[in-house]
């Protein structure tokens, strides 16, 4: 992202003063004016001369940490290291070797900083959960993404928002004006536009002429009828500035405007009453009731370089900006804020834990929590910002510089959706504690849970397969009941589990249960035969002293010592499956009677259904 935070917000990145020499006050003044590009130049000539120290190794690491060169930075931060440096350059040496992906040499760095920073809260973080990339690893799949189409391969392009009638605006340095940022060597940054068609497709990407300038303007944000749009400009049009040298160098600020759409044209353009040349206010975000704007600023009061800060907008009148705390900022760089429709923030952070690089994470606004990293498959190594997402159209917007150029991704959310099993008594309609849920997809069991005081038990599943409940508890008889998903909505499906009725299971000689057919000419437990078992389970665990004799019976056809052979089989594994439940052993016994006692007594006339029904078990009670 080598234009990012720099092109769109050098006038966001804070200067920090270093003891000058007479050899390095050129270089120096040129970084203190956060003239990055030329800086590095100034020092790299001093190092050609072995006039270079530790002083200028960091300078120079330090130069290209903000222009997100990471290998070069990388390099220069390891000879600055070579003598001892104060705590916020091994936490920068430390980003940048996870932005190379080498996280064990990161975490070495990380030490050393929670050793001289003990109280920062990303020394904390780091202390509390020092492996953490393997758990973003694990995380499960939130989106899938495919580059944009429209991306440019050598321009830069990022700060996507699509409007709810298919309009996209986008920044892009893609614009052929010769006017170029002298601070950073590329083309001041322009608003574009492009249509969305049914298909995803897109149509050739224009400028918004009415809403460029000669220097750098966007990203934006629009209301939600898509007639009011709050964008970032470079303060050089509009003279918010500080001259910082004898020379005239002009420090320009980032501020905030609003338009109207007349006619096709967004017109009557006002800054934001809280513009500053003393700080910057960049990459807006504006709530869907249009009442809260949240916005990037390094102005004071903050906990870092760059926060997220809010302010309320009532008839019109702006309040005074908030900051939005620890949960969201840190001592590091935060930026790119996007509020959804539900009230969840998105933001790109360099304080917070991630892969390297700025990662965009998420936090839920109607809760106090800490915020989340997106996980795998948004966030890299690189440099991963802008996130947005249009809740309407089900798709979202962000940039990566993963390709080696900022470029935009889209990203489709996966269907999700909480399954929940409401577990009841049929008969008293109670709720049922500790009934055992399975979660199956495929014929395949994917989770066990068990239910808690109110009958409840969930599960978060994709929308990709069809599921089922199957619910077991004992003096129940078990139940199997589809899930249907509902467009990423959670789904509460209700299951009445029928209470074992002993008087009309149990009688004097045996347990009456429905036939536990077998296939032909196998002997294995069939679903129908376990759900059927399972009411058997429950009623010996009821009555601990009951001993049964499984009985098994084959159908008429084949020879007499075949069928007594498979018949002892079946019977064994009638008992092998009760005895897997938890049954005694000692309380089972099992006999095949082959076709000696058919209950169809049809001979060689047997249908179908007179076959089915001769294949079966009985349970007969030895002690009650």
């Amino acid at each position: 992202m080598k234009n990012i935070f720099c092109l769109c917000c050098s006038i966001l990145l804070v200067a920090v003063s270093y003891g000058q020499t007479s050899y390095t006050e050129k270089a120096d003044k040129l970084f203190d004016t956060y003239q990055y590009v030329d800086a590095i130049d100034a020092y790299l000539q001093l190092v050609e001369k072995q006039n270079a120290d530790a002083h200028v190794y960091k300078q120079l690491a330090d130069s290209y940490y903000n222009v997100f060169n990471i290998n070069e930075a990388a390099k220069w931060y390891e000879m600055a290291l070579t003598t001892s440096q104060d705590a916020e350059t091994y936490y920068r040496y430390a980003n940048v070797l996870k932005s190379q992906g080498k996280y064990e040499a990161a975490n070495k760095q990380m030490d050393i900083f929670a050793k001289m920073a003990p109280n920062d809260n990303r020394a904390k973080a780091h202390l509390a959960d020092p492996d953490f990339v393997p758990s973003l690893e694990n995380s499960s799949k939130l989106y899938t993404v495919e580059e944009a189409p429209f991306n440019t391969a050598e321009q830069s392009d990022f700060g996507a928002v699509l409007t709810n009638n298919n309009i996209l605006y986008f920044v892009s340095t893609r614009n052929t004006g010769k006017k170029e940022d002298s601070w950073t060597k590329q083309p001041y940054l322009d608003i574009y536009k492009a249509n969305r068609n049914d298909d995803g497709t897109f149509t050739q990407a224009e400028p918004v002429n009415s809403l460029n300038t000669p220097y750098h303007d966007g990203p934006i944000t629009l209301s939600e009828d898509g007639k009011t749009i709050i964008f970032s400009r470079d303060g050089h049009s509009q003279g918010l500035y500080k001259k910082l040298d004898k020379k005239q160098v002009k420090l320009a600020q980032q501020g905030l405007y609003q338009a109207t759409l007349i006619d096709g044209k967004w017109d009557n353009i006002k800054p934001l009453p809280f513009n500053s040349n003393e700080y910057s206010v960049s990459h807006p975000s504006l709530s869907s009731d249009g009442k809260t704007l949240f916005f990037a600023s390094n102005m004071p009061g903050g906990l870092g370089d760059t926060d997220i800060w809010k302010v309320s907008i009532t008839n019109g009148k702006y309040g005074e900006p908030e900051n939005l705390g620890p949960n969201v900022n840190t001592p590091g760089k935060e930026g790119f804020p996007f509020i959804s429709g539900d009230n969840i923030l998105y933001f790109s952070s360099r304080g917070k834990k991630g892969f390297g690089g700025f990662d965009i994470f998420r936090v839920d606004l109607n809760k106090s929590e800490e915020a989340e990293n997106l996980g795998k498959d948004i966030n890299t190594k690189s440099d991963d910002f802008s996130f947005s997402i249009n809740s309407k159209n089900n798709v979202g917007f962000y940039a990566s510089n993963k390709s080696g150029n900022d470029q935009i991704y889209v990203a489709v959310p996966v269907c999700k959706f909480d399954a929940i099993a409401l577990v009841k008594d049929a008969k008293t309609k109670a709720l049922l504690n500790l009934a055992k849920v399975s979660l199956n997809a495929k014929a395949n069991v994917l989770a066990v849970k068990n239910t808690t005081t109110n009958g409840k038990t969930s599960f978060n599943v994709t929308c990709e397969n069809p599921y089922s409940f199957t619910i077991e508890k004992e003096g129940y008889e078990s139940l199997t009941v589809a899930v249907k998903p509902n467009n990423g909505e959670a789904v509460v499906v209700e299951a009445l589990l029928i209470p074992i009725v002993e008087n009309e299971l149990i009688t004097e000689t045996e347990v009456k249960l429905n036939n536990i057919y077998f296939e032909f000419n196998k002997s294995n437990i069939t679903a129908q035969g376990a759900s059927e078992l399972d009411k058997l389970v429950a009623i010996m665990k009821a009555y601990p002293n009951m001993e049964i004799l499984v009985q098994s019976h084959t159908d008429t056809k084949g020879k007499a010592a075949y069928n007594l052979s498979l018949s002892e089989k079946r019977a064994q594994s009638t008992v092998q499956y009760l005895i897997s439940k938890g049954i005694e052993k000692n309380r089972l016994s099992a006999k095949g009677l082959g076709s000696t006692q058919p209950k169809i007594d049809c001979t060689r006339n047997c249908t179908k259904e007179d076959d089915a029904k001769n294949r079966r078990s009985e349970f007969l009670i030895i002690k009650k």
